[in-house]
């Protein structure tokens, strides 16, 4: 082989030496590129580098290392912190992927309940029956620990058995007895935003939704008060469980107020007490309402007006079957056409205009449907001329004026 021939074997041995260190390079660089970086919000599994009393190192992969350490640290109790060792695998929540000293901050405390709260969704969607223990009691009904987690369970999601234990006026008579009882419930809403997890006995139990909802509708009482809960709202009401069945309380049924939507008054999970007001049992529905356990402001105004009195009224809207007046007390009654004049009209604004102020009579009140009954024909009405002369006395019209004048 003559030196030129040595010369282009070597370049060639050099140009392939490159080649490969740059594939070699090149795969570093894409090996490198697909790590992920810790972002906050995430939970990672790590595992732990280093225990001393004022932090734990973890390591959570790509060659880095984050901290647990000061309230989070704080906030793990003895027995949880015993049972930490080097090496151990854990799941830890990143806080801040780099503070002002350049580490990842993580938090373990944070990610077991991140953790629980996506195991307590899951068991939602799954209808999974939960076995545990009764840990305390409030005034509603019993607390229940799930995964960490307070569970509450509402005095009326509690099984009849249970139910018919729970004697006495106080809560402390009702429920200190149960704590420490093993208890089966399911999970029936979460809401992890607001830390609500309501958990129910009567639907762990071995009745089925359906039949539990057939029992209570066979059970329950057109006309009794019920205590339930909110478990939805809709456009035209509210969805309310008594006794595990839903019924609906309708808009109109929610206040004597005019209401847009129910979360104007109510919110999911709130507690209430409504009067069942119809059950189609053929159909399985039940009719609820709050507003007939309210007092009707309505009724409390018209105690004043009986019929045949005479009031004073501001016309308020004209229709082709009569007049709207508003009298006393921001109550609305209406002039039918018949009664506003004595010789036929075709329509009210023959006679009467908006904004006009008139002596009317009440000729009717209509209690359950709200309605006042007017007249204008009526008014100089001698039918009614012993009622007109006691209301002028009462109002003190004649006291003063000489009988013999």
């Amino acid at each position: 082989m003559d030196e030129n021939e040595a010369l282009t074997d070597q370049g060639t041995d050099l140009q392939s030496d490159q080649n490969d260190n740059n594939q070699s390079m090149e795969a570093l660089l894409e090996e490198s590129s697909g790590v992920e970086l810790p972002q906050p919000g995430e939970i990672r599994q790590g595992v732990i580098a280093s225990i001393s009393p004022s932090q734990i190192l973890v390591s959570i992969g790509a060659k880095s290392e984050g901290l647990i350490a000061g309230r989070d640290l704080e906030s793990l109790s003895d027995e949880e912190r015993a049972e930490l060792r080097v090496g151990q695998e854990i799941p830890v929540y990143v806080v801040n992927a780099e503070d002002d000293n350049g580490n990842v901050v993580l938090s373990f405390k944070r990610a077991q309940e991140q953790m629980t709260w996506e195991n307590v969704e899951r068991m939602l969607s799954s209808d999974e029956v939960i076995d545990s223990n009764v840990s305390g009691f409030n005034k509603g009904g019993l607390i229940v620990n799930v995964g960490g987690l307070r569970g509450f369970v509402p005095a009326s999601q509690v099984s009849a058995a249970r139910r018919s234990m729970s004697t006495g006026d106080t809560p402390e008579q009702r429920w200190q007895k149960m704590i420490g009882d093993p208890i089966s419930v399911r999970i029936v809403e979460v809401d992890r935003e607001r830390r609500r997890l309501i958990l129910s006995e009567r639907a762990a139990s071995t009745e089925s939704r359906q039949s539990i909802k057939e029992r209570v509708i066979s059970e329950i009482e057109v006309g009794k008060t019920y205590t339930g809960r909110v478990t939805s709202l809709a456009d035209f009401g509210a969805f309310v469980n008594i006794n595990g069945a839903d019924g609906l309380v309708h808009l109109s049924e929610l206040s004597w107020d005019r209401l847009t939507h129910p979360s104007e008054m109510l919110e999911v999970g709130q507690e209430v007490k409504v009067k069942v007001i119809n059950v189609d049992r053929e159909k399985r529905r039940i009719g609820l309402s709050l507003r007939q356990l309210a007092e009707d402001p309505w009724q409390t105004k018209i105690q004043k007006f009986s019929i045949g009195q005479l009031v004073e009224g501001t016309i308020t809207r004209l229709t082709k079957f009569g007049a709207f007046a508003r009298i006393e007390g921001d109550l609305e009654g209406l002039i039918h056409i018949s009664e506003i004049a004595d010789h036929r009209i075709e329509h009210p604004k023959e006679v009467l205009h908006e904004g006009d102020v008139k002596t009317l009579r009440i000729i009717r009140i209509d209690s359950d449907q709200h309605r006042i009954g007017l007249s204008m024909r009526k008014v100089d009405s001698g039918a009614f001329a012993d009622k007109d002369f006691k209301q002028l006395m009462s109002d003190g019209v004649l006291e003063n004026e000489d009988p013999q004048g």
